[in-house]
């Protein structure tokens, strides 16, 4: 993968990572309810829940490259569709709500990894997502594996530090968000939209 490629991923993948989603609102709720140090547990959970989703997906996108040379192609813009379409959807959805409720059960370490865990893999969005997104960036003139392998541990990382900052900063950041909620759903959903319509034509 091309330094200046990475670049670009890294960048996609902080933004992204940013994006309110099902981990992110389980990270800041545990992080308000147990503290920043016991939702590590949480994280790491959400953590090796993406890199097998990541990794699920690969599969797929590998497979098809093998099968044929213009598979990247049509990866690319249908994917580029499918993130406008999330980015609308987004875009339109309401502000994010916390479910005080469905986390303040069981605050066992084994529990909020499992439910880190499963909020992560259960998903199958993500699975599209993922499918999505990846392909945008892979150089079919180069190996795959090294590839997959730079992508899926750059996104995992930051993932990681990223979901970590918002279980330091949940009491700050929730009610933030419950007020400018539709405006920063918005903007995530236009940097959807910007990425949808710009990564399927960069080279």
């Amino acid at each position: 993968m091309a330094l200046h490629t990475w670049l670009l991923y890294l960048v996609a993948a902080i933004g992204l990572s940013l994006t309110p989603g099902p981990n992110s609102l389980l990270v800041l709720t545990h992080g308000a309810l147990h503290g920043h140090r016991r939702t590590l547990y949480t994280v790491a959970g959400g953590a090796l829940g993406f890199t097998l989703v990541i990794a699920m997906s690969m599969v797929g996108i590998g497979a098809l490259l093998e099968a044929s040379a213009h598979a990247l192609i049509v990866l690319k813009l249908v994917g580029g569709a499918y993130l406008v379409w999330l980015g609308v959807q987004l875009w339109r959805s309401p502000p994010v709500m916390f479910d005080h409720a469905a986390a303040a059960g069981d605050a066992r370490p084994p529990t909020l990894f499992r439910q880190g865990l499963l909020t992560a893999a259960s998903n199958p969005k993500a699975l599209l997502f993922y499918g999505a997104f990846l392909p945008q960036f892979i150089d079919a003139g180069r190996p795959l594996l090294p590839q997959f392998a730079i992508m899926a541990a750059t996104f995992v990382i930051v993932e990681w530090f990223v979901e970590w900052g918002l279980a330091l900063l949940a009491h700050r950041v929730r009610p933030w968000l419950q007020r400018v909620g539709r405006g920063f759903n918005r903007a995530c959903g236009g940097l959807f939209i910007g990425m949808g319509c710009a990564l399927p034509l960069t080279r």
